[in-house]
């Protein structure tokens, strides 16, 4: 799923594609800003684990479920 994360002062969003489901985006991120962990992390679909520090969070937003193209006809 596509995940977009606002960082206060900051031109340009971070976009990645993430295995995890919403509801798992959305308990970090309001652990996160309620002050139980002070970085809201995400892991993206390569492994990679993305850092953001909780107070510079300007918003995240949750995209739909990705769906598998499959063949040339999808491109």
């Amino acid at each position: 799923m596509e995940v977009k994360i606002g960082v206060q002062n900051a031109p340009r969003e971070i976009v990645i594609e993430s295995s995890q489901t919403a509801d798992e985006v959305e308990n970090a991120v309001a652990k996160s800003l309620e002050g139980t962990s002070k970085l809201f992390s995400l892991t993206d679909e390569h492994g990679r684990r993305i850092l953001v520090p909780a107070d510079r969070l300007a918003y995240v937003e949750i995209g739909e479920q990705a769906v598998r193209k499959v063949g040339f006809g999808t491109i």
